[in-house]
């Protein structure tokens, strides 16, 4: 909203210092800073008004250390976090780009399916929460909605003219004075390789010409498949004091950078990467977002007074989705997510083995002490702590990783 009013001054009344609100990084330095302050100052309140409803997290005998005392210990505490980032986007951001109303549009969608959940778990004093299969039919319904806008929209292109050349003579000037050609596409990057495009729609290539239409059936599936699996990754990494929040601030950190060089046409072309017309814009959200997620670790860090629940964990990853997924980067987060990745794993293989197990040998063995990964080193004997900020190191690692890929092909 501040950006129209002060796009509206500088045309109309050339207030000086008005046009600052053009530019994406100063947009993003106010938009995080905002965020930090909404979450680690109002977040307060939010923490109290959840603690005399009552709202209190009913803790699971899982014979962990420390478990009982985090009895009572309100949840619901993603709603820090969404409205962190939503107020903050809405003053910031230019509302009519299309990623942007993608992006708030998942943030309220995840945000209300983890509402529920954590409602029906806590008022209804049912521990399963919403069931599984809803849980999943809301995740496919987000799907279908992002991958049919990012395919039909006409808003959504990439940039095709810009040749390969010699990256010691690219200049703003001989990059911008070509005519631009913008196309739908459904191509994505592969990471590791030079020449890394490929397109979903030549997994249709054997049905013939004009497979390119039905490019379609290919992307909205592998849409929903990413953000039901990256989301339920977050939700299955939100187990221990700040762990989710912390790793998931790194990897939105580096979408960060993802965004705002593919929204750049000299950087993008510089890089050898896809230029995507408009999507730097989210580069204003993901700064709101990491804000409200490290001011959410003010009151999340161990001990907690507060827990993010479905409401946070859920929203933390349908949005890391749909950045990767917009970005075109989709095929970077086993790497870049690969907190996430790993949790899910670890729960995957316990399952099938004692499964398995208890097949062949008429008792379920484990592989893990206990199932996700987190809970097995808390088995072990570590403190919450040491292990949450092991695993914010790997994930800094894998992020710095990820953004290397940019170079290293």
């Amino acid at each position: 909203m501040l950006y129209y009013l002060f796009e509206y001054l500088d045309k109309t009344m050339d207030i000086p210092g008005a046009g600052v609100f053009q530019y994406i990084t100063f947009r993003s330095a106010l938009a995080f800073m905002l965020s930090l302050l909404l979450s680690t100052i109002y977040g307060k309140r939010i923490v109290s008004f959840l603690r005399k409803q009552q709202i209190g997290e009913t803790v699971r005998e899982l014979g962990l250390a420390g478990q009982n005392e985090k009895a009572g210990t309100p949840t619901m505490g993603g709603l820090i976090i969404i409205f962190a980032t939503i107020i903050p986007v809405l003053l910031f951001a230019k509302l009519h780009n299309i990623y942007i109303v993608l992006l708030i549009v998942t943030t309220l969608w995840m945000g209300t399916i983890g509402f529920i959940d954590d409602y029906i778990k806590i008022f209804k004093k049912d521990k399963q929460g919403l069931k599984g299969i809803f849980k999943i039919f809301g995740q496919v319904g987000l799907g279908l909605i992002v991958g049919s806008v990012l395919y039909f929209n006409p808003d959504v292109t990439i940039r095709t003219d810009v040749a390969k050349r010699d990256i010691f003579k690219v200049t703003t000037e001989n990059v911008i004075k070509q005519a631009p050609v913008y196309e739908k596409s459904t191509a994505t990057t592969i990471p590791f390789f030079k020449n890394n495009q490929f397109d979903y729609a030549e997994i249709l290539a054997w049905t013939g010409e004009g497979y390119e239409k039905w490019a379609w059936l290919i992307f909205i599936p592998v849409v929903i498949f990413i953000i039901t699996a990256v989301s339920n990754g977050a939700n299955l990494t939100d187990g221990i004091d700040g762990l989710a929040a912390g790793t998931s601030a790194v990897s939105v950190l580096a979408l960060g950078i993802f965004t705002f060089v593919s929204g750049n046409i000299i950087f993008s072309n510089y890089l050898n990467i896809m230029y995507i017309p408009n999507s730097g814009e989210m580069t204003v959200f993901i700064a709101a977002f990491v804000g409200a997620l490290i001011g959410f670790l003010w009151y999340n860090s161990y001990p907690a007074s507060v827990f993010m629940g479905d409401t946070g964990s859920l929203t933390i990853g349908g949005v890391i989705a749909v950045l990767a997924i917009a970005v075109r980067k989709e095929l970077l987060i086993p790497l870049l997510c690969g907190i996430f990745l790993v949790e899910n794993f670890s729960v995957v293989l316990q399952v099938a083995y004692f499964k398995y197990t208890k097949k062949r040998f008429g008792e379920g063995r484990r592989i893990f002490l206990m199932a996700p990964l987190h809970h097995h080193y808390q088995k072990k004997g570590y403190h919450e702590s040491k292990i949450v900020t092991r695993f914010w190191i790997v994930a800094i690692m894998l992020a710095i990783l990820s953004i290397v890929t940019l170079k290293l092909r």
